[in-house]
């Protein structure tokens, strides 16, 4: 199998990030890939529901829970962390979707949506392809159309193929 290989799904706030990765993971995983995803959020977020044990344990000042049921678990700790940390916890995927990142080097699909925004923000340098409804065009980037997550998952099998080889 080998190191997984990250990408980002990147684009502005309502774009369609959630969406498109939500509809890809289907696709992507009956072809056989096991696929993690990590994702940034810009703000503070609330790691447990309110007045479960694990949110209370958390309020109660402890360091960081757990929960598990023996077929899955959740790990909350509180401590600074960076994404290449969250990509080494899932050594067994092939793929690790990064929501978000948009001004990052990780290699991007960007989505732009008409009505939300114009045109990508990410550096071009970064893009793989741009996944829109706009008639948008960069040298070197392939455009993807916005309503065809099948198109934007075999995009990624064949980018992952390739790779693959590279680094074989």
């Amino acid at each position: 199998m080998g190191k997984p290989v990250a990408i980002a799904i990147s684009g502005v706030k309502n774009s369609g990030k959630t969406t498109l990765i939500e509809a890809m993971l289907p696709i992507l995983t009956a072809a056989g890939l096991s696929v993690a995803v990590v994702k940034h959020d810009g703000h503070r977020f609330q790691p447990e529901p309110l007045n479960t044990d694990t949110s209370r344990f958390l309020a109660a000042g402890a360091a960081g829970a757990a929960i598990f049921d023996g077929e899955k678990f959740k790990l909350v700790k509180q401590q600074p962390v960076t994404e290449d940390f969250l990509i080494r916890q899932f050594p067994e995927a092939d793929l690790i979707l990064l929501e978000g990142f948009k001004h990052t080097s990780w290699p991007k699909l960007e989505v732009v949506r008409g009505g939300i925004s114009q045109a990508p923000v990410s550096d071009p340098a970064t893009l793989l392809a741009l996944v829109t409804n706009l008639p948008l065009t960069l040298p070197g980037v392939t455009v993807l159309p916005l309503g065809d997550p099948g198109a934007a998952a075999e995009f990624l099998l064949d980018y992952i193929q390739k790779e693959r080889k590279q680094d074989a």
